[in-house]
């Protein structure tokens, strides 16, 4: 009949479905979550900023620790060096945590130690930044950019089990909250070690939710053990 569509060849219905195969992966890559799953492997060259020196990081030097990979978009712009400063600021903190902090980018090593050599935000940095130029890690993490080879700020908080317990990704805009993170490194080691759960804005110090002893008892009527004024101040 004149309104049927012709037929499509072999080769045209292979193409389409590659496509949308491709397609649909690279959506569930880029909005997958890794918290509560193991952590990525991964090894590649790196520049630590304390010594001065090139180096290899993998994974498997964090076995049994906590740490955190932060992703960020690249060397030489503006909002990443206050972010890895910021981390930088705090380095001490999270060494007494127990947390080592690995930062990440696409970009060689030897950019990485140009950037830090020459960044005054970078002055005195005592960091790690892996190299991922192939990309490899970042995608394993699912913050790749494909099409710019740069990834999002990604940031990963793996416990010494080596399990993601919290992910936070944003657009290369805005820079994260180390404090906010920070925060949530105490929030979670305190519930790991004492079985307890932290309400929203749980600092050390303030009430946490025992429900191990009493979860019939509070089951829908927290209102009645923790107000609102107690969360937020």
């Amino acid at each position: 009949m004149a309104c049927d569509k012709p037929a499509r060849s072999e080769k045209e219905a292979v193409l389409e479905d590659e496509t949308k195969t491709n397609n649909t992966k690279k959506e569930e890559s880029m909005a997958s979550t890794l918290v509560m799953r193991k952590a990525p492997e991964f090894k590649m060259d790196a520049y630590d900023a304390k010594t001065g020196h090139y180096t290899t990081v993998s994974s498997d030097d964090y076995k049994g620790k906590w740490y955190v990979v932060c992703f960020y978009p690249a060397d030489f712009t503006f909002v990443c060096p206050t972010e890895i400063a910021a981390m930088n600021a705090k380095y001490d903190e999270f060494q007494e945590l127990g947390v080592e902090i690995l930062a990440v980018s696409t970009d060689t090593k030897f950019s990485h130690k140009r950037f830090v050599e020459t960044e005054p935000l970078l002055k005195d940095l005592k960091l790690t930044i892996g190299a991922d130029p192939t990309g490899t890690v970042s995608r394993a993490f699912g913050v790749l950019l494909e099409e710019e080879g740069i990834a999002l700020r990604g940031r990963f908080l793996i416990n010494p089990d080596g399990v993601v317990v919290a992910q936070e990704v944003q657009a290369p805009s805005v820079g994260r909250n180390v404090n906010e993170f920070l925060r949530q490194v105490k929030a979670w080691q305190h519930a790991t070690k004492t079985g307890e759960v932290c309400p929203a804005n749980w600092r050390p110090g303030k009430k946490t939710l025992p429900v191990n002893t009493d979860i019939e008892k509070m089951t829908g009527r927290v209102g009645d053990y923790i107000t609102i004024e107690e969360i937020l101040s």
